[in-house]
């Protein structure tokens, strides 16, 4: 992946946030990334709002709006009228539909990327968790049946490190 497009993704990424549960992205910074105002992006939804249900976009609560201002430092400057509107990955797609500007469709597509990219690296690090903890209770059990084994090597290991007593190497003459 080229160079730029790996920073637009994490570019990207930071604007991504969780509410209710579900990974969103703030009508305002999705009008910054479309090069519209936000008011624009808003108004467009509304004129096509049959296409936005409640799992691909809502409006914050004032509590989750100022949980998300003190959380986020570079959104204490958003002052605004209206409490703001989250898209979902799924709204994020649909917003596609309802702006059609060349902008609108290769940041779309940054932005899909981005989402795929985040929910791939969750599922890898989800298998090496597993990997980890499996590993874990392998060596527990291991441990267990093994202990005397077990502190045989760990006794050589501590007299390999054991610097403190140089050994003389050769024959003994007396």
């Amino acid at each position: 992946m080229p160079k730029s497009i790996e920073n637009n993704l994490v570019e990207i990424k930071n604007l991504i946030y969780v509410i209710r549960g579900q990974k969103v992205m703030l009508d305002s910074d999705l009008a910054m990334l479309y090069q519209v105002e936000t008011k624009m992006l808003n108004r467009a939804v509304k004129r096509n709002i049959e296409r936005f249900p409640t799992h691909f976009m809502f409006q914050l609560t004032k509590e989750e709006w100022q949980n998300l201002r003190c959380q986020n430092g570079t959104l204490k400057n958003d002052i605004r009228k209206y409490l703001p509107y989250v898209f979902t990955e799924q709204g994020v797609a649909m917003l596609s539909s309802v702006l059609r500007s060349k902008q609108a469709i290769q940041t779309n597509i940054l932005i899909m990327d981005t989402f795929v990219r985040m929910r791939q690296l969750a599922i890898e690090h989800k298998d090496l968790q597993e990997q980890i903890v499996e590993l874990k209770n392998y060596f527990i059990r291991y441990a267990q049946d093994n202990n005397a084994e077990i502190d045989r090597i760990n006794e050589a290991i501590n007299l390999l490190l054991d610097r403190t007593k140089p050994q003389k190497i050769g024959f003994k003459t007396e």
